[in-house]
C-alpha cells in the first residue's frame, strides 16, 4: 500500500488577506498544493488528505478534484472548534480551531499508511518527497519518524527577519533538539540571529523544520492523547494551540521514539503575505523554465 500524504489546509489566511492555499501562483494558474501533489505522485504517494475547513470545502474542491482526479486518490477532513474529545468544553470567546495537532487529528480515521505531513502555503520541492519516500521504506519501527530539514540560508525572507526553528542532532542524525529563533535575518551575505541588544552570527548550514514530516499511523493515538492533557492544562485558553511537533518532540524527550533528520538541499518558499507573491510567482515560473516541471502541470 503506497504512503499518504497529508496537506494541511485549513488555515484563516489573516496576514495574506484571503485563502492563500488556493491562490494561482504557477505559470498556468497552478497554486502551490498543485506541486505539492504532483511532486507526491511521481515520489511514489498514493493518496492525499486535505484537511480544510467547511465553509470552503466546495470552492476547494471544484478547484482540486478536476485537476487531480484519476491521478492519485483524495480525501478532505474538516477541522472545526468543536470537534474536541468526550468531557471537554469549549470557551465561550473561543474563534479558532486547536492548531496543527488537532488538525493532524482529522486525519486519525482516514490514514492507515506511514505518511508525510505539510503546509498546504509551502513549496518544499521535488527532493523532499523523494526522501520521504525512501525513509518510509527503510523504516520498519513504528516510532521512528523523520523531518526533513532544510538548510537555514534557503529559508530566508528578503522581506524581514524570520522566525525558524534551529535543529539540532545527535551521532546518528537523530533530533535531540529544536530551539525558537524569533528573529533572524540577514546583513550583506551573512545572516545572524537578533535577541534584544545581542546578535549572533550563524552560518546558513544549521537544519531548520519547515513542517514537513513523516509519521507511522500509531503516532495518531500519542498524538489524541497528548490533545486531551493539553485541553486539561489550557484548554480554557482563548488562543492556546496544540502543535504535532512538540507531541513528537514529547515522545522523543520521554525515550519513546525517535526522529531522524533528512537534510535536503532544495530552496524553501512560501506565502505568508502578499508581498511574497512575486518572488515565489518568479521561483516557480524558473523552475518551468529549467524544465524540472511541464508547462501546464497536470496537463
Amino acid at each position: 500500500m503506497k504512503p499518504t500524504l497529508l496537506i494541511l489546509a485549513a488555515g484563516m489566511g489573516s496576514r495574506y488577506g484571503g485563502l492563500k492555499q488556493m491562490d494561482e501562483l504557477g505559470p498556468d494558474g497552478e497554486s502551490i498544493i498543485d506541486y505539492s501533489v504532483f511532486d507526491a505522485i511521481r515520489a511514489g504517494f498514493g493518496k492525499v488528505v486535505f484537511v480544510i475547513r467547511e465553509d470552503f470545502a466546495q470552492a476547494f474542491k471544484d478547484q482540486f478534484e478536476p485537476r487531480l482526479k484519476g491521478k492519485i486518490e483524495t480525501e478532505y477532513v474538516y477541522q472545526s472548534l468543536d470537534k474536541i474529545p468526550e468531557g471537554f468544553s469549549i470557551p465561550e470567546d473561543r474563534q479558532k480551531p486547536w492548531g496543527t495537532g488537532h488538525a493532524m487529528l482529522m486525519a486519525k480515521e482516514v490514514i492507515n499508511t506511514p505518511f508525510a505531513i505539510i503546509n498546504a502555503d509551502d513549496f518544499y520541492g521535488k527532493d523532499a518527497y523523494g526522501q520521504a519516500i525512501e525513509f518510509i521504506n527503510s523504516s520498519k519501527d513504528v516510532n521512528e519518524y523523520a523531518m526533513i530539514g532544510y538548510a537555514l540560508k534557503n529559508t530566508l525572507s528578503e522581506h524581514g527577519t524570520v522566525s525558524r526553528g534551529v535543529c539540532e542532532s545527535d551521532a546518528n542524525n537523530n533530533l535531540t533538539k529544536v530551539t525558537e529563533r524569533t528573529k533572524i535575518g540577514k546583513e550583506g551575505d551573512k545572516i545572524y540571529f537578533y535577541e534584544d541588544d545581542y546578535k549572533e552570527e550563524l552560518t546558513g548550514e544549521e537544519p531548520i523544520s519547515m513542517n514537513f514530516w513523516i509519521f507511522k499511523p500509531e503516532f495518531f493515538g500519542h498524538l489524541e492523547n497528548g490533545f486531551k492533557r493539553f485541553l486539561k492544562e489550557k484548554g480554557s485558553e482563548l488562543k492556546s494551540e496544540y502543535y504535532f511537533n512538540i507531541a513528537a518532540d514529547d515522545m522523543v524527550k520521554a525515550g519513546e521514539a525517535s526522529v531522524k533528520i533528512i537534510n535536503t538541499p532544495a530552496k524553501w518558499f512560501g506565502v505568508t503575505y502578499q508581498e511574497d507573491k512575486p518572488l515565489v510567482q518568479a521561483s516557480l515560473k524558473a523552475l518551468h523554465d529549467k524544465g524540472e516541471y511541464p508547462d501546464g502541470l497536470w496537463k
